[in-house]
């Protein structure tokens, strides 16, 4: 049975990127108070356009602005995860404290993809009556 989307709250992939906000800003506060206008402001930054975007996008009226706009959310996820890579290599967290952030950019960088893909492919045609 398929769920009916009335607004972009219904959208699995906002859900998802609802919570990657939350741990993205869990992990922001381990980091140090002196990189609070480096990478603690651009990851949280980039966690939220993710999820400001998908929702953004599902209010336009049009499918190419909303496959736009997922397309911007798939930029700032590449980015944030990016992030995530820097602070570990600049040893200001360890990996373990970043894995559940980078596990929760794979499942919402999964979920866009399957979005823009089913978005791209043609509206269904009802067969017409014999």
């Amino acid at each position: 049975m398929a769920t009916t989307i009335r607004s972009y709250k219904d959208l699995v992939v906002w859900q998802q990127a609802a919570a990657l906000v939350e741990l993205t800003y869990t992990l922001a506060r381990r980091l140090p108070a002196s990189e609070r206008f480096g990478p603690v402001s651009q990851m949280t930054r980039a966690a939220v356009s993710v999820q400001a975007n998908i929702a953004e996008g599902h209010g336009c009226q049009h499918r190419r602005v909303f496959l736009n706009h997922l397309s911007i959310s798939q930029g700032s996820l590449v980015e944030l995860e990016t992030y995530t890579i820097l602070v570990v290599r600049l040893g200001f967290v360890r990996q373990e404290q970043v894995d559940e952030v980078q596990s929760k950019i794979g499942d919402v960088g999964r979920l866009l993809s399957a979005l823009v893909r089913a978005l791209r492919r043609p509206p269904r045609v009802p067969n017409p009556s014999p």
